[in-house]
């Protein structure tokens, strides 16, 4: 076991992180645990005594009173899923540095954190939506300044049709599409390393490939190898996080909806509009859970919950219902 003394919270916290790194988190998430991390510890090194700066607190201040009292200040001004993304961060943190043989145990049981509340499906609103925005986009307008209109729906596509995340989206090969005709899929690196396989229909078989044979004219049939990166910038190279969400609302923008685009969605939206159409065509929870690579079986059944609801909503809106509450009474008094 190392010395604990002399351990510095800020260098295991690194240490930790390039572990992590192996796992092939997104820039993001790695970005995220890092602020989760140094955040709390901040708010730790205040709470011991004497308050200490940050770069100088050790290890073995992380007493489980310190961290409640680190976590409830956290905690305080921030939403629920916040604090329990925060909680599980130190959770893994401690549990790697017990692992790791740095300390005995690990405090964050001593430590409460509220349940996160599962995140609520957002689609695209309105029935013809996704119909729309794919007509509006496959046109090739004018004005537009390098229109790639096959590459743009090919993205749409993978997402409305496959219900693949950003990340997954630009993790994808060329040769992630494999298969034979009739048999096609599509290969995914999936989030925390979960890889799975979408099936992909002919339709979107189409799109892929015409796309791909756009690119062969527009870069060169060099630039469709089984290895290049399969979504590329009208520049050919590879498509990057910032880029494909402007993409994105781009295309919004183009097919005028984006009054039905939920706040915060982006691209997102796509994803959650495939996985509604599931639920709403009668998949089950597990097959939504696969194909969409879900950790758990919860997450897939709040698609499952929302389309019941919104069914209920629109049978309660049937004006017939209306003409039979007017009926009600008169037959229970006729029948007394």
């Amino acid at each position: 076991m190392h010395d604990e003394q002399d351990e510095s919270v800020l260098r295991l916290i690194e240490e930790f992180l390039t572990a992590r790194a192996t796992r092939k988190p997104s820039p993001h998430t790695l970005e995220a645990y890092r602020r989760d991390l140094r955040t709390v510890a901040a708010l730790a090194a205040e709470e011991t005594a004497p308050p200490l700066p940050l770069d100088e607190l050790p290890l073995t201040a992380l007493t489980p009173r310190v961290m409640r009292a680190a976590f409830a200040r956290f905690a305080a001004p921030r939403a629920a899923a916040s604090v329990h993304r925060a909680w599980s961060t130190w959770n893994s943190f401690f549990s790697f540095l017990v692992a790791d043989g740095v300390v005995a145990g690990n405090p964050m049981p001593a430590v409460g954190r509220p349940r996160a509340p599962l995140p609520q499906p957002k689609p695209l609103r309105g029935a013809d939506t996704p119909e729309q925005l794919l007509a509006s986009v496959a046109r090739q307008e004018g004005w537009q300044r390098d229109p790639w209109p096959e590459r743009d729906v090919a993205v749409l596509a993978l997402a409305l049709c496959a219900g693949l995340r950003l990340s997954e989206l630009l993790a994808l090969r060329v040769g992630s599409l494999a298969g034979r005709p009739g048999e096609r899929r599509v290969d995914v690196a999936g989030k925390g390393g979960r890889p799975r396989v979408v099936p992909v229909e002919p339709e979107l078989d189409r799109v892929l490939v015409d796309y791909l044979d756009s690119r062969a004219r527009r870069f060169g049939s060099r630039t469709v190898r089984p290895d290049a990166p399969l979504l590329v910038d009208r520049r050919g190279e590879p498509l990057r996080r910032g880029g494909l969400q402007y993409l994105v609302e781009s295309c919004y923008r183009r097919a005028g909806i984006t009054d039905r685009v939920p706040r915060g969605a982006r691209l997102h939206a796509l994803r959650h509009t495939f996985a509604t159409r599931l639920a709403e065509d009668g998949a089950s929870a597990a097959e939504i859970m696969r194909l969409l690579g879900h950790a758990s079986l919860a997450s897939s059944q709040t698609y499952i919950e929302v389309t019941a609801g919104q069914q209920r909503e629109a049978v309660r809106s049937n004006r017939t219902n209306r003409a039979l509450a007017a009926l009600a009474p008169a037959e229970r008094g006729a029948g007394s």
